[in-house]
């Protein structure tokens, strides 16, 4: 654009015509195009073309391309050196236009169209410029603004979640682990004194588990302190052995059985099916105490099948749930692209979980 811009001034299709020999105007006008395409890398060849090619050709295309340039990219004493620089050769410029003479005095050297070229060549391009480059500073202040704001706010919600962490850790260390701490010392103590095996046995089985479960409790407590995000230690597949001897030790009648090809299987999907078996024991226990429950393990090509089933149940106590765990295995289940099912059948219960291989790390 720069290029035809010149060559047309200097052919008098837009300006005053050159007395110069064509072949002069077209290298002028391929240099003040090369010049353009390189001011993003440098500046100084555009303005040594806008220079040029008003002195000699009297063409205003590079000068409109070299004000807005400097208005864009120069500050402070750079500005006021191009600034000096243009008014050295709009001078220069007149005292060419009046040695020249003709139409190249009349636009270049009198009073009026000196002011105008200079208010539309330098002034108006410079200013459009500099407005552009107030525009991009101010967006990029804001830009900084919002992202400071957005780590502040990251930082302040990060301190939040801490301190709620601690607080809820502390809370039920006060709580559960007290009265867990109770549980075990009065089974301990009705181990030693009770007279009755099977209730020394009972005795001990108590307070083991509850020796498991402080233990279990204080590595949640310990994530729970931590600032930094962390995981809590979690069993997978080689540990159901023994969750299901727990379940058998505490009165279930378990037994497992396995189907298809045994693969090596990502962690976790094996943490996942882990913990579907253990809620549907731990609700087992606590509403068909009685029941004998099948822990099927189904080896698919393309995942795994996890089915924990209980028969009809006697009349007895039940403990109260929320049923809050099952809905927290269904989100994990789902976040693996698998689905699960928990529905009555017959008189018994069901859990399903179908757990893809695919994209499980």
């Amino acid at each position: 654009m720069v290029t035809a811009a010149v060559w047309a001034s200097a052919t008098g299709a837009v300006g005053v015509r050159s007395p110069l020999p064509g072949v002069v105007a077209l290298l002028l006008a391929a240099a003040s195009g090369w010049a353009a395409g390189l001011v993003r890398t440098r500046r100084w060849p555009l303005f040594l073309a806008a220079a040029v090619s008003w002195l000699v050709l009297a063409a205003a295309a590079p000068g409109v391309v070299a004000s807005y340039q400097a208005g864009l990219r120069l500050r402070g004493r750079r500005l006021t050196g191009y600034l000096v620089g243009v008014a050295l050769v709009l001078t220069s410029g007149v005292l060419v236009g009046l040695a020249v003479g003709g139409a190249r005095r009349v636009t270049t050297a009198t009073v009026g169209n000196v002011l105008l070229l200079t208010a539309c060549v330098v002034g108006l391009p410079l200013v459009v410029g500099l407005w552009v480059r107030a525009r991009r500073d101010t967006l990029a202040a804001l830009r900084d603004r919002a992202e400071r704001l957005e780590r502040e706010q990251e930082a302040r919600a990060d301190q939040v979640r801490a301190e709620e962490r601690t607080r809820i850790a502390r809370e039920m260390h006060d709580v559960v682990a007290h009265r867990v701490s109770l549980m075990v010392v009065h089974a301990g103590a009705l181990e030693v004194t009770a007279a009755d095996p099977e209730i020394v046995e009972a005795a001990a089985l108590i307070r083991e588990t509850g020796r498991l479960a402080l233990i279990d409790l204080r590595e949640v407590l310990g994530v729970l302190r931590q600032a930094g995000p962390a995981a809590v230690p979690e069993r997978t597949l080689d540990a159901l052995d023994e969750l299901i001897g727990e379940s058998r030790a505490a009165g279930l009648r378990v037994c497992r059985r396995d189907e298809g090809v045994a693969t090596t299987l990502p962690a976790t999907v094996g943490r996942t099916a882990y913990r579907v078996v253990r809620e549907a024991l731990t609700n087992v226990r606590k509403h068909a105490a009685d029941a004998e429950t099948t822990v099927s393990l189904r080896y698919l090509p393309g995942g795994l099948e996890v089915v924990v089933h209980n028969g009809p149940s006697g009349p007895g106590p039940t403990l109260p749930g929320a049923g809050h765990g099952l809905l927290g295995l269904r989100e994990r289940v789902e976040l693996l692209g698998g689905r699960l099912e928990a529905a009555p059948v017959g008189d018994g219960f069901l859990v399903r979980a179908l757990i893809p291989v695919a994209g499980a790390a």
